[in-house]
């Protein structure tokens, strides 16, 4: 324990393994019934005679401690300054609202005699897809000035964000994912990887940048945000809540929801005017009849084993018991047969190659729900495709997917079809007409491929999304969950 020069002790925090440790505590004027008031994490550490606070709770901590008047010897964070950064993007006026409501949220913004450059703003941004969060999250990180992780969910956004940050900073950049380990003041990593990589490196980052934050809900990655020492916190998404619920715990290690705006907000100024055309066609009689007999089999399965669908978990139970229950199993491949039939059914086929026609001359993105339907419609229209699959095949130096992306950029394609592998992050070239064939009841699903063609348009032309919807089926009852 250190004494100060009035002789009051001194209270040294450090990082260790994802927590803070704190000495000197008993002796100081803060006691640690005090402090657990306001930070119910504090736990007594026995075996160093210390205290303890996960590493979220740094920023909580040190405030509290430098407003009792706490002498504080801070050694949390190892890393080195930063030069002036310096981002040629120029944010629009909602852009520029957005990062301010951030930068409000400092929760050290009052707090007098911290000692350190470091500043702690933390929450969320929800924008619409296009709407330039990453423009946002450049201006963010050069504002606060600090070592920075930015935290996304795939390789392609690793890839996307590496470069735009080399370019704009003109700087080295770190890279955690993608068979690299390679650590810079600013780098970027897979969710993944920060999982496996918090705890040593959770004093290296004053700010950290959750990409399509909403992901930062499951169980495993939320100890990514845990384990950070970094006061300044930033959630990025299009949809922020989830249907679990899970947004709640985002709120409590990332922050609330601090800016949001709708994609009415900026169609016509900043996004693309936009339709949305819900098209019903009729199952073929073929169709039907074996749409109906699958349907019969299933749901009369449910009820005279009293089971009701009302959650994943009650389907989960379903299909374990299809597992040694012959008549389950029965049950689950009729269910399934009739999906297929509903979802890829001829008329929708008809339909959409009506659509593909009356827009020939624009760019279209068609999305399905499955591999095999996307294929389908590859080889029937001569399109190409990109599923999970894809990037298996390397063409000119080049994964297959950047290959047929840039083509349709370039406008050698006009037309894609794809499964939900692009609705999330990846970096898409501008479409003005979208057709979703067949997709989830996910609300947060249906406004990322609507945002996939909202891009403003040079002619400033109205986008459209297609749903195309496979009328007295059960698809119906999805296609208005999505729509919220």
């Amino acid at each position: 324990m250190r004494v100060s020069m009035d002789g009051s002790a001194t209270i040294e925090l450090r990082y260790e393994d994802g927590t803070i440790r704190i000495d000197g505590l008993e002796a100081s004027p803060v006691s640690p019934s005090t402090l657990q008031e306001r930070i119910p994490d504090l736990e007594s550490d026995p075996r160093t005679d210390s205290w303890r606070v996960p590493a979220i709770r740094y920023a909580d901590a040190r405030a509290v401690l430098t407003e009792s008047d706490a002498v504080v010897d801070d050694h949390v964070f190892d890393f080195p300054s930063i030069p002036a950064l310096h981002s040629t993007y120029e944010l629009r006026d909602y852009q520029a609202k957005a990062l301010e409501d951030w930068v409000e949220t400092d929760r050290w913004a009052d707090v007098e005699g911290l000692g350190s450059s470091l500043r702690a703003p933390a929450g969320v941004l929800e924008l619409p897809t296009g709407s330039g969060k990453t423009v946002i999250a450049l201006k963010a990180i050069e504002r606060i000035a600090a070592p920075t992780l930015v935290v996304v969910p795939t390789i392609d956004l690793l890839e996307q964000w590496e470069r735009e940050l080399e370019r704009e900073f003109d700087r080295p950049i770190g890279r955690f994912g993608g068979g690299e380990q390679r650590f810079e003041p600013i780098t970027v990593s897979t969710y993944d990887s920060a999982y496996l990589k918090s705890d040593s490196v959770g004093d290296r980052f004053g700010c950290v940048i959750f990409d399509e934050v909403h992901r930062l809900g499951a169980e495993g990655y939320r100890d990514i945000a845990r384990l950070l020492a970094a006061p300044a916190r930033l959630g990025l998404t299009a949809t922020f809540e989830r249907l679990d619920g899970a947004h709640e715990v985002i709120e409590d290690i990332v922050g609330p929801v601090v800016h949001r705006v709708d994609v009415e907000a900026l169609a016509g100024d900043h996004l693309a005017d936009y339709d949305i055309r819900r098209l019903e066609v009729s199952l073929s009689p073929e169709e039907r009849e074996e749409y109906e007999r699958n349907q019969d089999v299933f749901s009369s399965y449910l009820a005279k084993s009293n089971i009701e669908l009302r959650s994943g978990s009650d389907y989960q139970t379903l299909v374990k018991r299809s597992g040694n229950d012959p008549e389950a199993r029965k049950a689950l491949l009729a269910r399934q047969r009739a999906r297929e039939i509903m979802l890829s059914s001829e008329t929708k086929l008809e339909t959409l190659a009506e659509i593909l026609d009356d827009h020939r001359d624009e760019r279209v993105i068609v999305f399905t729900a499955h591999n095999d339907l996307a294929y389908d419609v590859s080889e029937r229209f001569l399109i190409p495709a990109i599923t999970h699959q894809t990037d298996s095949v390397v063409r000119d130096g080049r994964s297959e997917r950047e290959y047929v992306l840039d083509r349709f950029r370039d406008g050698e394609y006009t037309r894609l079809v794809t499964t939900n592998v692009l609705d999330e992050g990846i970096d898409v070239p501008e479409a003005s007409v979208g057709v979703i064939l067949s997709g989830s009841g996910s609300e947060r699903e249906f406004r990322q491929r609507l945002g996939r063609i909202l891009r403003p348009k040079a002619n400033g032309g109205r986008a459209v999304l297609y749903e195309i919807i496979a009328e007295n089926t059960s698809e119906e009852r999805i296609a208005k969950r999505r729509r919220g």
